[in-house]
């Protein structure tokens, strides 16, 4: 693959076939052998669309520790696959149909399922092709879909042990009702958003005529399934209600007065409307007290038969024409503005609607007891573990059936009131629940059914725990922690040994990325625009983890603007060796040799130590720093010395060895340069099964302090030239004076970095003209003065500075010859003002005797 270098960076040349060369030669396939294995999978990604910016984050990192660790020597295997991901693919699907004038009603259940493989099978293969993009190093000998054949069977198995424990059960309960999809939702399905709501208080009649009662909601439109009024049992106010009945507004439909410890006697009139079967409180209430629980609203949320003329209404039109009615009946008290937070669904985005429903729930309780005794899984950051076990504290049993037909089917069969959970048909007339699983069931045994399992496969025995779970913390209680509570209660292991959180990636000034805000950024774009490796970079290293990242492109292109200075370092010395060895002779190195190569070693045990705590952006600013101010700034300029004389061989083989390292060290950010440099410059293979860099022990001393007092000295004539606007190129003529003996044998490496045209090397001062002192460390250097200023500029520069002084001068002797001010200031003023004048008149008889 090694071609000469262009003159220039390409990102597209470079990348160009590299990710197809790496899967011809197998490099991603982990081998199975005696070496220790270190495995990660991914975390699927969805077959509903492209990927976004943040699985672009997510698959960087996973990549970042799964390429080290391959070169480390391990046996890695970075997993692939992707999740059916149920009511977002179906949604998709329904409205692809929709675009053809179908519904998936018109074609059924069958029908519909070949679109919906037609879909995945689409997007699928789009997903491929972007993570080949991203140059994601993975196994796809193994890849994975959660509907594989191997995976159901693992579901099926799952739900039937749980079943057979009497961990899985059926039954009524209040869930979160999706309308638009028509299906449960678990709780974290839902996302609350602080909403601007009105506070309703309504008039129920007592159906005596003494007068009504008057209670408060934000929902009116649920009040044709309210089964009573309740009061507190202490509530003095109401005690004389207790037993009554009362009409529903505008309706002959009788209700009971009730009592129960249940209510606050604080909010709105400390009355409040009970309805079973629309809010999950109220559905205890009505068990406790034996109420009906009919439903007032249709799947779809419309407002059914009970709702009187309102039947067929849209709930929330229902219940701007009810409030429209009870106004005019005078039955309406007030209504007043009101803030709260209303539930949506994290799929479709519509209000999420309470409804009771026989659906199929997940005893948490005992599954949640054994994660938390067993698991030993570390959080990264630590904080995070605090919030998972806090959610799993207060956790509620999990509804896992949905109302879809993209899914696992769930493996329960009736006939009769005969209900049999098994894999197969057990016999003529018995149907199947038309019911599939919630997609996080089968997703929460990702890390242990990719590998096989329930049979006892190879690789499952030998990639299981795996290593490390890298996602994003929105998604801690969705996935992390059904995952370990399955994998616990499974294979009685926790299914990873770390999980590396990382935060969301949002627009520059914060905001989340969105649809609606159309800030969203297409990673694709970013590669075409700057190549994969600049993108990857800027992923991996502006965010510490579990920190949100901002996307801003002029950091994309900083990270674009580093890779190609490392292309011309490479480039230089690529033009500059004369064969491919790096065997130094450790005997002859020269002081500057022995500090880079120090420098090096040092280098490699902070980058090795912070990879290995994921702090990605330290190991980058570790790098970045001893590429562009160590290696390019001092060692390659030296070498354009070195390479002239007698250091030749030994420096082309120490720039040669040194930047190997450097691109090993680079490589898991951004693996396609760093290939192409890596192969251009030793013709082997790949770096992808090169050794990775390890500290090196020598037997020469420490040189630092000799070469800082050199790199001392050329950073303070640095500093001289700005200072006095003098060109780097301008030619200076110095003088060194000290004790320190090696800086004889360095003349030739300090007058080139010093630039200097005469440079003297001496134990004391010889030039006899004026000099400027630069002190340092061991060391007097003197610079020609009449180097940096001329006659006439010095002389033009001590007038200005007399303008200055006597007009100074003149200010304070005239405030002195004041006898008001005099008279008047305070003592101290005067003296400091003195003070002034004396000083002022010593600066000015210098600058006179100056200018002669």
């Amino acid at each position: 693959m090694a071609t000469t270098l262009d003159t220039k960076y390409n990102h597209k040349a470079v990348e160009a076939g590299l990710y197809d060369f790496w899967l011809e030669q197998g490099y991603f396939e982990a081998e199975g052998k005696k070496q220790q294995p270190f495995c990660i999978v991914i975390p699927p990604p969805n077959v509903t669309g492209k990927l976004h910016l943040g699985h672009a984050w997510d698959g960087t990192l996973q990549d970042i520790i799964i390429r080290r660790k391959r070169m480390q020597g391990y046996d890695a295997l970075f997993l692939p696959g992707m999740d059916h991901a149920g009511i977002a693919t179906q949604a998709k699907v329904d409205e692809r149909l929709k675009k053809m004038g179908i519904s998936r009603y018109d074609i059924g259940r069958e029908k519909f399922l070949e679109q919906a493989w037609a879909w995945k099978d689409e997007y699928a293969a789009h997903i491929k092709r972007q993570w080949g993009v991203l140059g994601l190093s993975l196994d796809y000998s193994r890849e994975r879909f959660t509907l594989d054949e191997k995976l159901s069977s693992a579901v099926q198995e799952v739900f039937i042990k749980l079943y057979e424990k009497g961990l899985i059960y059926r039954g009524n309960r209040i869930i979160n009702w999706d309308v638009e999809a028509k299906t449960a939702l678990s709780n974290i399905e839902v996302e609350f958003v602080e909403t601007k709501s009105k506070l309703y208080y309504f008039r129920y009649p007592l159906i005596d005529g003494s007068g009504y009662m008057v209670i408060a909601t934000t929902r009116p439109e649920t009040m044709f399934a309210d089964q009573a009024l309740m009061v507190h049992p202490d509530d003095v106010r109401y005690q004389s209600f207790i037993g009554k009945k009362v009409y529903i507004p505008n309706t002959q439909v009788e209700i009971p007065i009730i009592t129960d410890d249940y209510v606050d006697m604080t909010f709105g009139t400390g009355v409040v409307k009970v309805t079973p079967a629309h809010d999950p409180n109220d559905f205890e209430v009505g068990k406790r007290h034996g109420l009906g629980m009919p439903l007032c609203m249709t799947e779809d949320g419309h407002m059914n038969v009970m709702a009187f003329k309102y039947n067929g209404l849209e709930r929330f039109e229902c219940r701007k024409q009810l409030v429209e009615d009870l106004k005019q009946a005078n039955l309406v008290e007030k209504i007043e503005d009101y803030v709260n937070n209303v539930g949506h669904s994290e799929r479709t985005g519509v209000v999420v609607e309470p409804r009771l429903s026989l659906q199929w729930f997940v005893k948490m309780r005992p599954l949640v007891e054994a994660a938390i005794a067993k698991s030993d899984t570390e959080f990264v950051p630590k904080r995070f573990e605090k919030i998972y076990l806090n959610w799993l504290e207060n956790i509620e049993d999990w509804c896992i059936s949905r109302q879809l037909w993209w899914g696992h089917r769930i493996p329960v069969w009736y006939k009769g009131d005969e209900v049999v959970v098994s894999i197969e048909k057990p016999g003529e007339g018995y149907t199947q629940d038309e019911d599939v699983l919630d997609t996080w069931f089968s997703s929460a045994l990702w890390p242990f059914s990719t590998l096989g399992w329930p049979e006892k496969t190879t690789d499952l025995a030998r990639y299981y725990p795996t290593n490390v779970l890298v996602t994003g913390y929105d998604i801690i209680f969705f996935w992390v922690a059904r995952m370990i509570f399955q994998g616990v209660e499974f294979t009685d292991q926790s299914p990873f040994k770390q999980v590396l959180m990382h935060g969301l990636v949002r627009d520059e000034h914060g905001r989340k990325m969105s649809k609606s805000l159309g800030n969203g950024v297409d990673p694709m774009d970013v590669s075409e625009a700057y190549g994969t490796d600049a993108m990857r970079y800027f992923l991996s290293t502006n965010a510490a983890p579990g920190q949100d990242l901002r996307y801003e492109t002029e950091k994309v292109a900083s990270s674009w603007n580093f890779i190609n200075k490392l292309w011309n370092i490479v480039r230089f010395i690529d033009m500059n060796i004369e064969d491919k060895k790096d065997d130094f002779d450790e005997a002859s190195l020269s002081i500057y040799d022995q500090w880079i190569l120090g420098r090096l070693n040092d280098v490699i045990e902070d980058v090795d130590q912070n990879y290995e705590k994921y702090e990605f952006g330290e190991v980058s600013r570790t790098l970045y720093n001893f590429i562009w101010d160590e290696f390019a700034s001092w060692y390659v300029e030296i070498a354009k010395v070195t390479l002239k004389d007698q250091r030749k061989e030994n420096t082309q083989k120490v720039l040669l060895y040194v930047i190997k390292q450097i691109l090993k060290l680079l490589h898991p950010f951004m693996p396609f340069v760093t290939e192409r440099l890596y192969q251009n410059l030793t013709g082997e293979a790949s770096i992808m099964i090169a050794a990775w860099p390890e500290v090196r022990t020598y037997t020469f001393e420490s040189t630092l302090k000799s070469v800082n007092v050199i790199f001392e000295m050329v950073t303070k004539v640095r500093q001289l030239r700005q200072e006095m606007n003098i060109t780097p190129s301008k030619p200076l003529t110095m003088e060194i004076v000290s004790n320190l003996a090696f800086l004889n044998a360095e003349q030739d490496i300090l007058a080139y970095f010093l630039r200097s045209n005469e440079l003297l090397v001496s134990t004391q001062e010889s030039l006899k003209a004026e000099t400027i002192l630069l002190a340092g460390s061991g060391y007097e250097l003197y610079v020609l003065k009449s180097d940096i200023i001329s006659e006439s500029e010095e002389k033009a520069k001590l007038e200005k500075e007399l303008a200055t002084i006597t007009k100074e001068l003149e200010r304070v002797k005239q405030m002195l010859s004041n006898p008001n001010f005099v008279n008047r200031a305070k003592p101290e003023k005067v003296e400091e003002e003195k003070a002034k004048m004396n000083n002022y008149q010593a600066q000015y008889d210098a600058l006179m005797k100056k200018l002669g």
